[in-house]
């Protein structure tokens, strides 16, 4: 891999952008766009089903292919929110060196 994670998402973040004005007779992401958020949050729904189902199996290929197409739809769901890959990515930088259970208290707490 020539890139860092970091400059995937954001390339990935920029596509998914603009394929909020690609027809979705031609996209797949402006389709689902176009079918709105109860459909974006089914297919994340599916591919997180299948990648517990591909970990249980202990198959690492599909393991990867299935976190893959959780990651891209979930992906598609921050864009379509209005939201992208690096606020996520600075919330989980916020947390580092914190305990999980200290940031959760916090967190439910607000």
């Amino acid at each position: 891999m020539n890139a860092s994670a970091g400059e995937i998402l954001e390339r990935l973040a920029a596509i998914l952008e603009q394929r909020k004005g690609a027809d979705p007779e031609s996209s797949y992401v402006a389709k689902l766009y176009a079918k709105g958020l109860d459909a974006i949050l089914k297919k994340i729904g599916e591919e997180a089903t299948e990648t517990v189902l591909a970990a249980k199996q202990g198959d690492a290929q599909q393991v990867i292919h299935e976190t893959a197409d959780l990651w891209f739809h979930t992906l598609v769901m921050l864009a379509q929110q209005g939201l992208g890959p690096e606020q996520v990515l600075a919330e989980l930088d916020r947390r580092f060196g914190v305990s999980g259970l200290t940031e959760k208290a916090g967190r439910e707490k607000s």
